[in-house]
């Protein structure tokens, strides 16, 4: 490939204008006034909170926050269960906050885990970011988590949120693509915008296509801050990791997921709780100091940056059980309410600036979308605490308070609420600089962590990132957005930005973008994989048991109770959803038919069938894809002499993830895993 000596682009890292010939229109706001910074909250400082009196970033988002009626801008689709919270480790060094204090207390909590681009409507399995909200009913009020199964965030300032996702979203001309970022507009505005660079990292990767909700983790990520009983301030910053380990699908098994179960992740939630396999999350915590952050290579209070756990490791303080369904999905997972806002006593914000925009936004939004600002006193809302204030009236107002007093201060009623002592205090920060639309230099690097993330993966999980991006580019009509992202890539890693250059068929090369801030070649960080996270398990995985007449009911029996022992469910495959009869003449009916139960839903296959019915079962199109299907979905396949037979005769070439069930260890040993191996021959 040739490379072109000129960019049609420049920029400076924090600003990226197209050059054109044409005029624009002037950027304004609702009232006619002109926009001159676009890019940066109003803040007090550099690095300091964002200013109420920030009249366009308050315009910006109210306006986008309202978009739509009623149903969630982003995260639409969600699902949700409910469950409890247990303290082991105490944080009393670091915070009052007594969930964090007071081990072995169990917290009632609500999880809902969903997608981003997609409306209420749109499938669970797309390429995308899954948020990841946890309400904690404690003894001091709510506190609500509210974040996503990636640590890092496309955009480092509120103010571009409504435009990251009016890119995302459908576009507006035409009504496509649902549930997809696989667009012209979303990459135009990612192109243009370099601090996501390390996100996208991170959504072209395996992450954004989870096996199961219950193997995926979660992030606040932001920093926060926790308060002593001495008002000293440490950050923090929460990590929520499944015990079942990090499991993904592979991407052309996502796309078939799509139309094989629109509910498949879901379904799987739903069922592991009411089958009693809990999922689980452990709760740990980065803790660091303000020096200790001043020293970082990296600006803390950047969304688009993490710390590595092995320069800040994680301690474990405590694990989250998820043990009951919802009873009613529209009163308890369409009607809950998240805000990043609602904290406790002995917590308190950081000055991250895509933080500081999400404390006025959520509220704003359930504001809109439930219609009151009541919605607190929704069930599925309330505090299990008592709570009390002089707030009255309004909309859909359930409580009925008494007496004549409706202020404070009062004296005309003894029982009234007042302020406390031990209520809410803000960390007392000083600051002495000008107010301004400004960013700090120390959120620069757009690149650093993105090729820190890149050559941290494994080379099978690389090769997913580059095929992912293929992919989406390949959707992708204009070729001046194609250009500027490959520009970008060669930033990040050249061998990344060739491949990518040549899967979309691209002659000439453009020329590396220059960036604000030459990268850091910082150390790889082994935790940003997940096959080198996987767990060597089969807990919480299903297997699809394939049989049909004649088949041998010992060898049925003596394999389902192998899986059960590891803690899988074995779902029994045939024909006919009624069954068939067995070698020993009894009946046995199916748990699906095989029509509506395709390979892409389990996590490995196994064929019990006689010779003649192997011979019968080969001439049909359907049997042959659900196990040619997982062949190339590198699952483990298990076989008797019969479906041996017909694993020949469709060609499936054995390897250590092709086992005789007659061994039932070697399969269950190579159901734990996929077999990357086979990738070779579809690559």
């Amino acid at each position: 490939m040739t490379q072109k000596n000129d960019n049609e682009f420049y920029g400076n890292g924090q600003e990226l204008h197209q050059t054109s010939t044409k005029k624009h229109k002037k950027l304004t706001t609702n009232q006619g006034v002109g926009i001159s910074d676009n890019q940066n909250s109003l803040k007090y400082g550099k690095r300091g909170p964002t200013l109420l009196e920030d009249f366009i970033l308050r315009e910006k988002i109210t306006h986008f926050d309202h978009e739509r009626i009623p149903e969630r801008i982003v995260h639409a689709r969600g699902s949700a269960a409910h469950g409890h919270f247990k303290l082991t480790k105490s944080l009393a060094d670091y915070t009052t906050t007594k969930i964090f204090t007071e081990v072995g207390t169990e917290t009632p909590v609500f999880c809902r885990i969903s997608t981003v681009a997609g409306g209420a409507g749109s499938v669970d399995t797309p390429r995308d970011v899954r948020g990841f909200a946890v309400k904690l009913y404690t003894s001091e009020g709510n506190w609500d988590l509210v974040g996503n199964n990636i640590p890092v965030f496309f955009i480092q300032d509120a103010i571009k949120f409504p435009d990251l996702v009016h890119a995302v979203k459908m576009e507006p001309d035409r009504g496509y693509p649902q549930a997809g970022s696989a667009h012209d507009t979303f990459w135009d505005f990612i192109s243009l915008t370099p601090e996501s660079f390390h996100t996208i990292m991170w959504a072209m990767s395996d992450r954004a296509i989870p096996r199961s909700l219950r193997m995926i983790e979660g992030f606040g990520i932001h920093s926060f801050r926790l308060i002593n009983a001495e008002g000293q301030s440490t950050f923090v910053k929460f990590h929520w990791r499944p015990k079942l380990g990090l499991q993904s699908t592979v991407w052309d098994e996502a796309a078939k997921l799509q139309y094989a179960d629109n509910d498949f992740l879901r379904r799987d939630l739903y069922e592991a709780i009411d089958q009693g396999d809990f999922p689980e999350w452990d709760l740990a915590v980065q803790l660091f100091t303000e020096e200790e952050a001043e020293a970082f290579p990296f600006d803390h209070l950047d969304p688009t940056k993490l710390i590595p756990e092995e320069l800040v490791p994680l301690k474990v303080i405590g694990t989250m059980v998820l043990d009951r369904n919802p009873d009613n999905f529209f009163a308890e997972t369409e009607q809950v309410a998240f805000c990043p806002s609602h904290i406790l006593p002995g917590m308190d914000f950081s000055n991250d600036p895509l933080l500081q925009g999400r404390l006025f936004s959520y509220l704003d939004t359930q504001l809109s979308r439930l219609g009151s600002p009541n919605f607190n006193q929704i069930p599925i809302n309330a505090p299990k605490c008592p709570f009390s204030n002089q707030q009255r009236d309004g909309h859909m107002q359930m409580d009925v308070p008494k007496g004549r007093v409706a202020y404070e201060p009062s004296s005309l009623q003894a029982d009234s609420p007042r302020e406390s002592t031990t209520g809410f205090k803000s960390f007392n920060e000083e600051f002495n600089e000008s107010k301004g639309r400004v960013r700090p230099e120390s959120f620069a690097d757009h690149y650093s962590q993105a090729r820190q993330f890149y050559i941290s993966q494994t080379k099978i999980e690389q090769n997913h990132i580059a095929n992912a991006i293929v992919f989406e580019l390949s959707k992708v009509e204009t070729q001046a957005v194609r250009l500027r992202v490959i520009s970008h890539l060669m930033v990040i890693d050249k061998k990344l930005a060739n491949k990518v250059a040549e899967g979309i068929g691209l002659d000439e090369m453009p020329s590396a973008f220059k960036a604000a801030v030459k990268p850091k070649d910082l150390p790889e960080s082994p935790a940003l994989q997940i096959i080198g996270k996987m767990k060597d398990t089969l807990k919480g995985r299903t297997v699809g048991l394939l049989f049909g007449e004649g088949s041998d009911e010992n060898q049925i029996k003596r394999t389902q109770s192998a899986i059960k022992k590891e803690g899988a469910t074995c779902k029994l495959i045939a024909t006919k959803v009624g069954g068939a009869k067995l070698s020993n003449g009894k009946k046995l009916e199916a748990d699906m038919q095989i029509d509506g139960a395709p390979s892409v839903i389990f996590d490995a296959v196994i064929g019990v069938l006689t010779p003649e019915m192997a011979k019968k079962y080969s001439k049909l199109p359907v049997i042959n894809e659900w196990f040619m299907n997982a062949y190339v979905h590198l699952k483990a396949i298990g076989h008797d002499e019969g479906t041996n037979m017909l694993l020949d005769k469709i060609g499936i070439m054995k390897d250590e993830g092709v086992n005789d069930i007659m061994n039932l260890d070697a399969f269950i040993k190579s159901a734990k895993t996929r077999h990357w191996a086979r990738e070779k021959q579809f690559s």
